[in-house]
């Protein structure tokens, strides 16, 4: 049986079903645009359901950024740090660039400089993917490619940073094909 229909202790029975709903409903109205109501009735759920598990939009929110299967990517393990990378940003690049998850991360970096808690929903996402992704950096120690003294958070911020400020910011297409460069640019002395 599908997760997303059993309860599990840590939300409802159809918190995909509501998580898919909430970003579609940022994606397509914006973060002013998002209100519970909506949510419940995109999902097919009763408001009440949402409010007993989260008491206001934001807290729902963040449960979509940082559960839902829509922006989730399994962290590589491809025997070396420079192929772990190339994986991870094929990854962001896919999520800006695929027409479900692009308008979502588009709406989020829109709205999160004047909201205090847009900000810190992105903080906690970003360090739940780090904490996932610390194995990858370990592994990489105990093979010799990286510095036990290397910061995994300045090497993810680097990586992600140079696709999301490249597309998003710049508004520059990019490719697949660029992703290595940048990966060369992070672990000079790893190509």
């Amino acid at each position: 049986m599908d997760g997303s229909n059993q309860r599990t202790g840590t939300g409802p029975r159809r918190a995909q079903e509501i998580f898919a709903a909430t970003l579609n409903l940022l994606s397509a109205q914006g973060y002013d645009g998002l209100t519970m109501e909506s949510v419940a009735a995109r999902s097919g759920v009763n408001k009440t359901t949402l409010y007993r598990w989260w008491p206001a939009k934001d807290a729902l929110l963040a449960a979509a950024l940082a559960d839902s299967d829509l922006l989730t990517f399994s962290v590589p393990d491809t025997g070396s740090l420079r192929g772990d990378l190339l994986e991870i940003a094929a990854a962001i690049h896919r999520l800006l660039t695929d027409e479900t998850t692009a308008p979502i991360a588009t709406a989020v970096l829109a709205a999160a400089p004047n909201r205090p808690q847009l900000t810190a929903i992105g903080r906690s996402f970003f360090a739940g993917r780090l904490e996932r992704e610390r194995p990858m950096f370990e592994r990489a120690v105990e093979r010799g490619e990286l510095a036990q003294s290397a910061d995994p958070a300045t090497i993810m911020d680097a990586l992600a940073g140079a696709i999301w400020f490249r597309m998003l910011l710049r508004g520059e297409p990019t490719s697949p094909d660029d992703l290595p460069g940048i990966i060369d640019v992070i672990l000079p002395d790893a190509g």
